[in-house]
């Protein structure tokens, strides 16, 4: 299986590789099927193969229950009846904690992520809503959420049409990246924990980072489009897609947040 750029995708199960189930093979599955009397028993809800729409249904899922949290939250930061702080805090603790179980275990759990997806809602919920108050009358929310959208929808249209090719050069190409991006972000941290100012204060050098940032955030849509597709091909069972869109979701929280952080800087002009 293909390596990935998302942490979720790294180290996936490799029982069902070359087009086999459940650790068989192709060649012992048709050996199998092959013997006098066989017959195949019929797969339950939970072991059949999932399919491109479980992918679908299950992250729509993920991304409607962080909308709900999400929105309730930055309402709730907007009207001054809830600190930004708290929510922000313990949403980041929360869904950080919660996708390196999910991570390290290599846990399919649609309670898991489903809490996970909450979580985040509640962090970018709080969030937003400060960026909302720092520009006013802007609707920086509703372009972020159409940055991230439009973005995805690109993504997913290059994918499918062959139009950008995730070959393993490609891949490494966008592992560095990321592994660089993730760098860039800590090194901002402690910099400007220690008061030596934020590189993302606008100016042509912070947006031109945030343009970087999206870029790459947007090549990390690709592969975990591919990692998706080839947990489908290889016939994984259903639950699986879960953590497929447990994936999804982690590179669409850091979109929409340097997403966000571009629209801010651009508005701050």
């Amino acid at each position: 299986m293909r390596t990935s750029g998302n942490p979720a995708f790294r180290k996936l199960p490799a029982g069902v590789g070359g087009g086999g189930y459940a650790g068989f093979n192709a060649a012992q599955a048709g050996a199998m099927r092959s013997q006098p009397g066989y017959q195949q028993a019929p797969p339950t809800a939970g072991e059949r193969p999932m399919t491109v729409d479980d992918v679908v249904l299950k992250t729509a899922a993920s991304l409607g229950v962080a909308f709900a949290t999400g929105i309730a939250t930055a309402i709730a930061v907007l009207s001054g009846s809830l600190s930004p702080y708290p929510p922000m805090i313990i949403g980041m603790l929360v869904g950080l904690g919660l996708s390196l179980y999910i991570i390290f275990k290599q846990k399919p759990s649609a309670a898991l992520t489903l809490t996970y997806s909450a979580a985040e809602g509640v962090f970018l919920g709080a969030i937003t809503g400060v960026f909302e108050a720092l520009t006013p009358n802007t609707g920086i929310a509703l372009q972020a959420i159409l940055g991230t959208g439009l973005v995805f929808v690109v993504m997913l249209v290059l994918y499918k049409t062959g139009a950008v090719k995730v070959t393993p050069k490609l891949t490494k190409w966008i592992i560095g990246a990321t592994v660089g991006a993730a760098l860039l972000l800590l090194v901002n941290l402690l910099v400007s924990g220690f008061g030596g100012g934020s590189m993302f204060n606008g100016g042509p050098l912070g947006i031109g980072i945030s343009l970087l940032l999206i870029g790459i955030a947007a090549f990390n849509l690709l592969l975990d489009f591919d990692m998706a597709d080839t947990m489908i091909r290889e016939g994984m069972p259903s639950k699986w897609a879960w953590f497929a869109a447990f994936g999804l979701m982690t590179t669409l929280v850091w979109l929409y947040l340097e997403m966000l952080r571009l629209l801010w800087q651009l508005n701050s002009e």
